[in-house]
């Protein structure tokens, strides 16, 4: 068959060759035979052949073109995407007597869109005496398919008002324009149109559903159509899987892989695999993903650029340099797709030094870098110490003329941000303000939120509101993020007033920040009341609720909910465990968190973190278990962190257990001699225990070190914005004014016969 299939290849190229030299070949007696000869070069996908015989046929003027021939020569500039090649046919045809039928009407407004030449669509369109459902659907993807989505969308309106029903092609295409604009409500009226339509089960109006849902990251509504599916194809799988890797559901990604691999007729292609991989990058799950290595050499992937570079990506990520070089080079002709992709994995997994070294070996064979590639290469530097590096590398993107370009500036602005230099991150800032975008806006935020400077994140949010317009989730997340760590409840209202006007209170990233809010500001019942609203509540809903009935103290119930939360089929993370710990430490259930610490990686595939063991030793502790706390601390296979210190001193102190508090207390100022908390909790301990000698000496100690306190700070939120106090703030502006009337207050609590002040003297 092989055989035969390369004769007839051969054959072709013959005639097609001898055809050309010589249109006069008696063979092609006229032009209903050479008609025919074009049309099944087409037939057999040899496109180019059929059009160079058309050049052919076009210098004899004796030949003319039968009228079904000119459909086939049309689809083979579509498939070529050949705009030179589909204005000559069509201006062959306008000057011929053939007058196009609505088919090939249809067929070339299609060329002309998927060639990229949407007014010559929109000529032939508007020209047309009649028109069907196809000649819509055609224009519409022409406008889709090249970025004219509000276009798009007023056509689909127009269809309908002229009386046309559309069909699954239309909805694709519509849909799609949809999710590029990431009008999320507009996107439930389509799929409530689809559902009523006759097209709701096929799958082009239900892929483009999932693509669209997972663009918009409401992850559970792809998933409610992708489950309602009479059947899934290729596509479904990878859209699913992508959008669950790429929306932070990676354990979710894993899952459906192997339902795919269990249940689908279909096998995975370099999309899947890079997905798969992808997922198991960000989990570090490398085990798996040499599990899932072996399935591309099973499938032959190996070598594919997409599924290795993915697979390079994946083990840089999880720290398994040696695997990644050798993945690497096991890819056919690396491009620079692929150089780009290692760097990128070697910046991300931490090790920016040879992720410099793959950069000079990228430039030695000849490659130039681009802006991803110094993209990439600037992620690798995230501390003071690799700032110097990060600098060399923005010399560079300078001297290459990549200075001006905003996602480079973009990441420069997070590197500085990153490396805590905030002189120049600000200066960045300042230098691409009038160009700023949401991810210039987004990252000055993000550092403002984590840098200690939250107050500064307010202004600069209403100045972008002036300036740039409409925020995006990710903004209103760091906003929402600000407002919990000062608690400030009243700002957070009206951020989320914002957040219902631009419609994104379904967003469920937007609405767990929101909750996140009110749990930080301790308004347990507005959470409450917010998360029984929410439709769909994620792992993250569950896990704030949680985490915040167990701060407050209402540790069952946290207890109460997690039960629900597994009830419910929601797997539980890390930060669900932390809630649920913490809960069991509140109302002292120490024996149920221990199991529940024991059962987090056996039920769960959850592995403890530090945080889970700082949980357990302060369950432990603070049930005064202070030597199962030490034995703990000791089997943990890693060494104790100051925060375990400092949980296991504190308990010490409540239950008077001064020779393993002087342990922990030793271990701290080890770790870090200028610990003010350390000194504090054990100058406790002596005082409790009567041992004033130790206080004094331990004082003496605090200063000659220069050992102080770390001033508490609190804030205060009036019409006028947030007020930040420190203890014995001898700088702030209203200093005199501040001390004049709490002293005012303090003489009339004095003068007050109803007040009596209760001194303990010692």
């Amino acid at each position: 068959m092989i055989k035969r299939f390369h004769s007839t290849l051969r054959c072709s190229y013959n005639r097609v060759s001898h055809a050309l030299q010589n249109v006069a070949d008696p063979s092609f007696k006229n032009e209903q035979s050479f008609s025919v000869y074009i049309s099944s070069l087409c037939k057999q996908k040899l496109f180019k052949d059929a059009l160079r015989a058309f050049d052919a046929l076009e210098k004899n003027a004796d030949f003319l073109i039968d009228p079904s021939t000119y459909t086939h020569l049309i689809f083979a500039c579509s498939s070529l995407r050949s705009i030179e090649y589909g204005r000559k046919i069509h201006n062959h045809i306008s000057n011929s007597n053939f007058l196009p039928n609505i088919i090939l009407e249809n067929h070339i407004i299609n060329m002309y869109g998927k060639c990229g030449s949407t007014k010559d669509a929109t000529n032939v369109f508007d020209n047309m005496q009649m028109r069907n459902e196809v000649s819509w659907t055609a224009l519409i993807a022409g406008y889709s398919q090249n970025g004219l989505d509000i276009e798009a969308i007023n056509l689909y309106i127009q269809m309908q008002q002229s009386g046309f029903i559309p069909d699954q092609f239309t909805f694709g295409s519509v849909i799609k324009a949809c999710a590029s604009l990431a009008k999320a409500a507009l996107g439930v009226q389509l799929h409530g149109q689809v559902i009523k339509s006759e097209f709701g089960s096929h799958l082009i109006a239900q892929n483009a559903l999932i693509a669209m849902y997972t663009k918009f990251s409401q992850i559970n509504e792809a998933r409610d159509v992708f489950s309602h599916m009479k059947s899934n194809d290729l596509i479904s799988w990878s859209s699913m899987i992508a959008g669950f890797s790429k929306l932070g559901y990676e354990l979710d990604a894993l899952c459906c892989f192997k339902e795919f691999l269990c249940l689908s007729t279909y096998k995975p292609n370099e999309f899947i695999f890079g997905s798969v991989f992808s997922a198991c990058g960000s989990v570090g799950q490398p085990e798996c993903g040499e599990q899932i290595h072996g399935l591309t050499i099973k499938y032959g992937f190996e070598s594919n650029a997409f599924a290795g570079c993915s697979l390079t990506d994946m083990y840089a990520k999880c720290g398994l340099f040696n695997s990644a070089r050798k993945s690497f080079g096991l890819i056919e002709n690396p491009d620079k797709v692929s150089w780009n992709a290692l760097i990128a994995g070697f910046a991300y997994g931490g090790d920016a030094n040879e992720a410099l070294s793959i950069f000079s070996q990228m430039r030695k064979l000849r490659f130039a870098p681009d802006d991803i590639t110094v993209r990439s290469l600037l992620c690798g530097f995230t501390d003071p110490f690799s700032l110097s590096q990060g600098k060399q590398v923005h010399s560079f993107i300078i001297k290459i003329g990549f200075s001006l370009d905003l996602p480079v500036c973009n990441t420069l602005l997070t590197m500085y941000a990153n490396c805590s230099d905030f002189e120049n991150a600000y200066r960045m800032f300042d230098e691409i303000q009038g160009n700023a975008d949401l991810v210039s806006w987004n990252a000055i935020l993000t550092m403002c939120a984590r840098q200690h400077e939250v107050n500064e994140v307010f202004p600069l949010f209403k100045t972008m509101l002036l300036v740039h317009g409409k925020p995006d989730r990710i903004t209103l997340a760091i906003v929402l993020g600000a407002c919990g760590k000062i608690a400030s409840l009243e700002t957070g209202a009206q951020v989320f007033c914002w957040v219902v006007k631009t419609g994104l209170d379904s967003d469920i990233m937007v609405v767990n920040g929101l909750l996140d809010t009110f749990v930080k500001c301790g308004a347990l019942e507005r959470a409450r009341k917010l998360f029984d609203c929410m439709r769909n509540p994620d792992v993250v809903s569950w896990s704030s609720l949680i985490v915040g009935y167990a701060q407050y103290g209402h540790g069952q119930e946290a207890l109460n909910l997690f039960l629900r939360m597994k009830n419910g089929g929601v797997k539980p993370n890390q930060v669900t465990f932390v809630g649920v710990l913490t809960a069991c430490s509140h109302v002292g259930l120490v024996d149920e968190g221990m199991r529940l610490f024991e059962s987090m990686e056996k039920n769960h595939g959850v592995g403890p973190t530090k945080e889970h063991h700082s949980c357990v030793i302060d369950l432990l502790a603070r049930a005064g278990r202070i030597h199962e706390a030490e034995a703990f601390m000791a089997r943990m296979g890693f060494e104790p962190d100051i925060v375990m210190w400092k949980a296991l001193l504190s308990a010490c102190k409540n239950f008077g257990e001064n020779e393993v508090g002087r342990r922990a207390a030793e271990n701290i100022l080890t770790m870090d001699p200028s610990n003010s908390a350390a000194h504090v909790l054990l100058c406790g301990l002596y005082a409790s225990a009567g041992e004033w000698n130790d206080v004094a000496g331990l004082r003496s100690s605090m200063r000659e070190k220069g050992v102080r306190k770390v001033p508490g700070r609190s804030w205060i939120e009036d019409k006028d914005g947030i007020h930040v106090f420190s203890a014995e703030d001898g700088l702030h502006p209203k200093r005199d004014r501040i001390f004049a009337i709490v002293e005012e207050l303090w003489l009339q609590i004095l003068d007050d016969d109803d007040c009596v002040l209760s001194l303990e003297l010692e």
